[in-house]
């Protein structure tokens, strides 16, 4: 995925090559992807290719491993010619220009967001690079229009900011409802446990436990569960095991877990994926649940070789991870890098509540998959957009080229999900038209077989402030800023049009009043709380 500067004054492309573009599909939008290699996908590349002419300054942080800045004219591995289509037997004779398109891989974690807020209800401010602004506007629910089979809709909006000809756009994927639990198919879960001496800290195991518990007495008779646990070293507790009449021992499993010894998160993740493989059900949604504070201390704690388990058996058996963060401190990288290896996703839990919603509500509604490697890109139209940028997605990033190359990684995504992702977008002075076409692809979870859908957006559609906007729209710009605000050192954000923090909690506290959304008011409590510490 690319964030793009546009320098102003650039040539305008004819309408021509705009009507190519719809014509032959266009040039296609996500988010939710990974970090991978440019063999495995563009997972592991943090980028900031803004450049161009606005007044778009980056957060204060260090630019990541392989990024890249665009300033016009080429990308990384030059210009991207037609051919792109026509090896993808499409028939589009010009390509779009690539400084107007941003690609990057779907994300539904929530990780960051829910670490944020443990962080502050303990009066400390987070650490700026824990901070991840697509997983503060993911944690919340939108009211999309749902598909009605599998795959996605799209949905493209957004509204004017206090900031002179820039504009916040937001690109919503939703997937159909998620089933009914009798309706979907049966899971087998491996559940990765963490009983380090850090988990005996109140919050942690204690409430991995009660959590685990309730889901057990959830799932079907026909689900399978494998608990694995580990502190220096791992051990196989439970081997899969079908439910139907077992439950009492998966409950006396999880009853007996005690806090032990060090962490050796290596031995757990390796000996997890081997109970896993062991356990695979042909037909089953088969993943690994980890349940860890991801600080390892012990054994193999580097985090390229863990990783590297990961991706092999998810690449060879198809075995997914599902990471839950839990603890005040919390080795938040390493769990978002194993997730995005293991082509899953990352929540964090600190709180009776969290855990119930995530073990008893998320995960059964996550064990069903009805698209593999999801991928969006988004291509601008220059005549009325001089330069934009998205929000987040740093290292969801995926080449332009490698939209349609299927080989490359992208998000896993099941029912019931939203993905959104939100661009600053300047125009230009009495800009009318077409501003952008999003296209989301993926591939079917069964056949591979891929699919993409598009959905565009006007420039009529950026009339009004983003604060008089619909409710969804509103509350999506108040968490980016949020989280925009908390990766700078003086809590006033970098995006157009970005409020102080004491404002912005104020419109948060209005937005609250009027939604009655109780997690509307948690993100206003929270903001609160950051204007107070700052």
């Amino acid at each position: 995925m690319n964030r793009y500067g546009i320098h102003g004054e650039r040539g305008r492309r004819g309408t021509t090559a705009l009507l190519a573009l719809t014509l032959a599909g266009g040039l296609l939008l996500t988010g939710c992807g990974g970090t991978d290699d440019a063999s495995n996908g563009a997972k592991d590349t943090a980028a900031d290719s803004r450049g161009g002419s606005g007044p778009m300054p980056a957060p204060d942080r260090p630019r990541g491993e392989g990024e890249q800045r665009y300033d016009g004219g080429t990308s990384s591995g030059g210009a991207r010619e037609s051919v792109e289509g026509e090896k993808n037997g499409d028939s589009r004779e010009i390509a779009p220009d690539p400084d107007y398109l941003s690609t990057f891989a779907l994300d539904v974690d929530t990780a960051s967001y829910g670490y944020a807020r443990r962080t502050l209800s303990e009066g400390r401010l987070p650490d700026p690079s824990t901070v991840r602004p697509e997983e503060f506007v993911n944690s919340f629910r939108q009211d999309y229009e749902r598909p009605d089979g599998d795959g996605f809709s799209v949905t493209v909006d957004g509204a004017r900011t206090d900031d002179e000809d820039w504009s916040l756009v937001r690109v919503g994927l939703a997937t159909r409802p998620a089933e009914r639990q009798s309706e979907r198919p049966p899971a087998a879960l491996t559940f990765v446990i963490d009983v380090s001496g850090s988990m005996a800290e109140p919050g942690r195991l204690d409430l991995a436990q009660e959590a685990l518990g309730t889901m057990t007495d959830r799932l079907r008779d026909d689900d399978s569960v494998a608990i694995v646990t580990f502190s220096d070293e791992a051990e196989t507790v439970l081997p899969m095991t079908r439910l139907g009449d077992r439950r009492g021992r998966v409950h006396d499993a999880i009853d007996g877990l005690e806090p032990m010894e060090s962490t050796n998160l290596g031995a757990g993740v390796e000996t997890g994926y081997e109970t896993a493989v062991e356990g695979r059900r042909e037909g089953a949604t088969n993943r690994v649940v980890l349940v860890s504070d991801a600080l390892a201390n012990t054994g193999d704690t580097d985090a390229d070789t863990i990783l590297e388990r990961v991706a092999t058996e998810r690449r060879e058996h198809g075995i997914t991870l599902f990471g839950v963060g839990v603890g005040s401190d919390y080795g938040d990288a390493l769990m978002e890098r194993l997730a995005d290896k293991g082509d899953g996703h990352t929540t964090y839990v600190s709180t009776t509540e969290d855990a119930r919603e995530v073990f008893s509500a998320q995960l059964p509604r996550n064990i069903e998959l009805t698209a593999r490697d999801a991928k969006a890109q988004v291509a601008f139209d220059p005549e009325t957009v001089a330069e934009f940028r998205l929000v987040g997605y740093d290292n969801r990033q995926v080449a332009d080229e490698d939209f349609r190359d299927d080989r490359v990684d992208g998000g896993e995504v099941g029912p019931g999900h939203t993905v959104t992702a939100l661009y600053a977008v300047r125009t230009r002075s009495g800009a009318d038209g077409h501003l952008a076409t999003a296209t989301v692809r993926w591939l079917d979870p069964d056949s591979r077989t891929p699919h993409e859908e598009s959905g565009d957006v006007e420039t009529d559609a950026l009339d009004g402030s983003v604060w008089d906007a619909d409710h969804g729209l509103r509350v999506t710009a108040t968490a980016a800023y949020f989280a925009d605000a908390l990766r700078t050192s003086d809590g006033d954000g970098s995006l157009p049009g970005a409020p102080g923090l004491r404002e912005l909690s104020e419109l948060a506290d209005r937005l609250a009043d009027r939604t009655e959304d109780e997690d509307v008011r948690e993100l206003a409590d929270t903001i609160q709380e950051a204007d107070r510490l700052v």
